[in-house]
């Protein structure tokens, strides 16, 4: 399918899609986080972009942060530091894990950006004195971008971003509900493109492309087969290999509680007389991640109502090295899940070290399992 390919081809090089983006021209803003409040970046009229490693080898990163921070962070950082990231014209911040606000500092240190912000959003979401102060750090954070941008960003200008990313999640939301109901209609590896590609390119593209995808996709029959439906848990996910090694192994994931997945176009963004309140709900009410807190029992309870939705036959873990507040979680989530009667599967993962044939067995031996 010519579209998915689009999205395929545009995730193989970021700096391609950002010298097409800044050509029109427009600023791009950076983020590290699914919190990011994209809707006010683009509102401002500034692209969000959502940054990841590229993957290179990390040197110049080492000399200010642990080697026991998660690849993410170092990899990030090493594009920065080396000049990868040189068409960033800004970075946000939202309030998340430990190494993320640690990076948070050192970027604002030694960044030569223009733009900087850090958006300290609350972690505890479940009281009403959260939602004011969720609203009024989008308001402060409003108030920074249209300084950046030297102009006011009304209301409409909110309402109109808050439409386009609405209309993406929705999209979004097909595809994975059609993946869902015919396994295999479409592979992991171009799912996973669509929806890094929706993070990183220009949104107007990605809302033509999707709907002609979801009209497509649901033209499809797809022949039944004796494959095992998967979900998957985690922080992120930024390789496609661990897709296709799991199809190759008779697996097939129909749904995930990633912050690259689910967890980031998850939940549409209400109607509301006043746009900040709205985007506020959102992002207050949709699945969180180990960062923030709605109940001690709220990301089993999610994680055990995602796979029964999707009739999982078992759930795998997929947790970045060293990222600490997933590491914290898996226990009592494993057992929320086997609870159930379904089995589960723990890998880690690191952008630097893959292993792909030890990571083909295990996903072999797990599905036979099953």
């Amino acid at each position: 399918m010519k579209e998915i390919n689009i999205f395929c081809d545009a995730i193989k090089d970021v700096s391609i899609i950002a010298s097409k983006i800044k050509a029109r021209p427009k600023k791009i803003i950076g983020y590290l986080c699914s919190y990011a409040p994209e809707e006010l970046i683009y509102a401002a009229g500034f692209h969000p972009m959502r940054l990841f490693s590229s993957k290179s080898e990390i040197m110049m990163a080492e000399q200010h942060l642990q080697a026991y921070c998660c690849s993410l962070v170092r990899g990030v950082l090493e594009d920065s530091l080396s000049g990868r990231l040189s068409f960033l014209d800004g970075t946000v911040f939202p309030h998340t894990c430990d190494s993320i606000q640690r990076l948070s500092d050192i970027w604002r240190m030694n960044g030569k950006y223009e733009f900087f912000a850090d958006v300290v959003l609350p972690a505890k979401l479940n009281t009403q004195s959260a939602r004011t102060y969720m609203t009024d750090v989008l308001n402060k954070f409003k108030q920074a971008l249209e300084i950046a941008a030297e102009r006011k960003i009304t209301n409409t200008d909110l309402w109109e971003s808050i439409k386009k990313f609405n209309f993406i999640r929705k999209n979004l939301s097909k595809i994975y509900a059609l993946q869902s109901q015919k396994p295999g209609i479409i592979k992991g590896a171009d799912l996973f493109a669509i929806v890094k590609g929706s993070m990183v390119m220009d949104p107007d593209e990605v809302g033509q492309l999707l709907p002609v995808i979801v009209a497509n996709l649901e033209k499809i029959d797809v022949p039944k087969k004796n494959v095992k439906r998967i979900v998957v848990s985690g922080s992120i996910c930024d390789s496609p290999d661990i897709y296709t090694a799991l199809e190759a192994a008779g697996g097939i994931i129909v749904g995930d509680d990633l912050c690259t997945g689910q967890r980031w176009f998850e939940g549409e963004i209400p109607d509301d007389e006043n746009p900040i309140n709205a985007i506020a709900a959102r992002l207050l009410d949709r699945m969180i991640c180990p960062a923030k807190h709605a109940s001690p029992t709220a990301r089993g309870e999610n994680l055990v109502s995602l796979a029964k939705k999707n009739n999982a036959h078992g759930v795998i873990f997929m947790l970045v090295k060293f990222c600490d507040p997933h590491a914290f979680d898996y226990p009592y989530l494993k057992e929320a899940i086997e609870k159930e009667g379904i089995k589960t599967l723990l890998i880690e993962m690191d952008d630097q070290q893959q292993n792909s044939g030890q990571l083909a067995t295990r996903f072999e031996t797990f599905i036979q399992m099953i």
